[in-house]
């Protein structure tokens, strides 16, 4: 093999392809990225669970395969200097050469390499910039403990040109529902999706319209020349929807951008994982913290309140999560009491909020 490639094309489909790679890989070739030249230069890397492809434009020479080391390759390609990389393989070694710069990599069996999923059917399309959005705001409520798989997923349901998303810990719910571009009307899908992955998918596919595709226990996603398919998780699911409609007694609107940082400030004086308390009043919010050995913190905004007086405690970071993924100028807090949990939306008139976060309050808010 013998291709020519730009720097900075090369060094970032790279760093794409590599994000799957595992840490611990269970056999040496899955630390390895196949590079495949052809009409142009492929990069494939796969753990047997989720695989990534990047296609990119190349001078290719001599056509060929070989595969490579992929963290080592990112972490050289990363810090080449701005010109034009070669790369040549003779015997069991590929030299990369850029600029005056030279590497000789021992490479690895590539009849080892495993074959990759086939990308199933595509069943539509949507924009990058608004799936990336819906990802970024279930996503936090996810579970990080894999003795659970199905909190760990996010949840996918397809209904025509419907799209709802969800995902939660236990101790809280993210959803979102969007619309979409479906290849026919009447598709209907529900699907549980890792959301480890689909974070990263949502980062790398965001500038561009996002072809989903879904079949045989698998899910694949594809845009400007890059495709990734994931197995897909057990599909049962909490019913999440009987626990996000609730006739709310209390609801307060606040301006978020002021109530992120003011929780910011306030919890510099909390410990970790401790409560932030949220007294709603008349016209105001006061945001407290801290009480303890280190100090308190406190600091009012202005609010609308329509219901009773309340002070409700939460854990801070779960509260930032969900306040996080307001897109409106203000958010709306939904309340019960200071033992119940609430409900965060955004602020959208009288249009239904297409994104809702539940939150666990803390049961002792003072």
């Amino acid at each position: 093999m013998k291709i020519r490639v730009n720097r900075d094309v090369l060094a970032d489909a790279v760093a794409w392809a590599a994000r799957v790679l595992p840490s611990r890989p269970v056999v040496p070739v899955l630390a390895g990225l196949l590079l495949e030249a052809g009409e142009d230069l492929t990069l494939s890397a796969f753990d047997y669970d989720v695989s990534a492809q990047a296609s990119v434009e190349a001078d290719v020479a001599e056509p060929g395969s070989v595969l490579i080391p992929g963290r080592l390759l990112a972490e050289i390609t990363r810090s080449l200097p701005a010109d034009t990389v070669e790369i040549v393989t003779e015997g069991a070694e590929a030299v990369l050469t850029c600029g005056s710069a030279e590497f000789g990599l021992i490479t690895m069996p590539v009849e080892d390499f495993p074959t990759l999923p086939q990308m199933p059917p595509a069943i539509g399309a949507i924009g990058g910039g608004v799936f990336a959005s819906a990802v970024t705001q279930v996503a936090p409520a996810a579970s990080r403990d894999d003795t659970l798989p199905m909190l760990t997923g996010i949840r996918v349901d397809i209904d025509g040109e419907g799209v709802a998303m969800a995902a939660t810990d236990r101790y809280r719910i993210g959803a979102r529902d969007f619309t979409w571009r479906p290849e026919s009307p009447d598709v209907a899908v529900s699907v549980m999706i890792p959301a480890r992955v689909m974070v990263e998918i949502a980062k790398s596919m965001r500038g561009g319209e996002v072809s989903v595709a879904m079949g045989d226990g698998v899910a694949g996603f594809e845009s400007i020349g890059r495709r990734t398919t994931v197995r897909l998780l057990d599909e049962q699911f909490i019913d999440y929807r009987a626990r996000l409609t609730h006739d709310w007694s209390i609801k307060a609107d606040v301006r978020v951008a002021p109530l992120i940082d003011a929780i910011k400030r306030v919890a510099l004086v909390a410990e970790r994982n401790t409560a932030i308390r949220l007294s709603f009043s008349q016209g105001q919010l006061l945001v407290q913290a801290g009480g303890g050995d280190i100090g308190r913190g406190a600091e009012s905004l202005e609010c609308e309140l329509r219901g009773d007086d309340i002070q409700i405690a939460f854990q801070s970071q779960w509260l930032l999560d969900g306040l996080a993924g307001v897109e409106t100028e203000f958010v709306r807090l939904n309340m019960e009491g200071p033992s119940r949990p609430a409900m965060i939306t955004e602020v959208t008139g009288d249009a239904d909020p297409a994104f809702r976060y539940l939150l666990m309050s803390l049961r002792r808010p003072a």
